[in-house]
């Protein structure tokens, strides 16, 4: 039985893009970056809306064919051995990167609660709109966020509206000026 995560990069102000979808202000330096690689290594599967997928596809690439670094290569690697669930009502099963890769339309919390159960390890779930109705129905059980010192003014919430979670620090790190903060739901606590 795996576990259910949520992992977002976010401004001051709680959004993952900006009013205009702008996100670059969110990359991560190398230092992050080697981070994510490391903490990719209980993922089993990896949830994401249309969006977040497109972006990802970028790691599908060769990466003896591309001009990466050992953590670029890592990370493609580790990117391909994982299962990946696209949630869009507009993509196609041809769209899709690889033929393992699977569509879904919607995510249905008993979907959701079948795919963790069967899940050898960690789900994470990438992306706030594809992840709200798991965090309202107080399924998530780690918050991994990365925040970044820059306040953005409006865009996307990492948090859907109308939740009020009550969560306990487990993990803390500081990566230059980014924040790194996993959260773990209180005893009796949740959505």
């Amino acid at each position: 039985m795996g576990s259910l995560s949520y992992t977002a990069t976010v401004s001051l102000d709680g959004y993952v893009v900006d009013a205009d979808g702008d996100f670059q202000w969110s990359g991560p330096d190398d230092e992050v970056f080697r981070f994510h690689v490391e903490r990719m290594g209980p993922i089993s599967h990896e949830i994401l809306g249309r969006k977040t997928y497109e972006l990802m596809r970028y790691w599908y690439a060769d990466p003896d064919t591309e001009d990466w670094g050992p953590d670029e290569r890592e990370f493609a690697r580790r990117w391909r051995d994982i299962s990946h669930i696209a949630v869009s009502t507009t993509l196609t099963a041809d769209a899709l990167e690889d033929p393992a890769d699977r569509l879904m339309s919607s995510l249905e919390e008993a979907e959701l609660r079948r795919i963790v159960d069967e899940a050898p390890g960690e789900v994470e779930i990438f992306g706030p709109t594809t992840a709200a109705a798991a965090i309202r129905a107080g399924m998530v059980a780690d918050f991994h966020f990365f925040v970044v010192p820059k306040v953005v003014g409006g865009g996307i919430s990492a948090l859907p509206d109308g939740v009020s979670l009550d969560l306990r620090l487990a993990e803390r790190r500081l990566f230059g000026d980014t924040v790194y903060l996993h959260y773990r739901p209180a005893e009796g606590g949740g959505a």
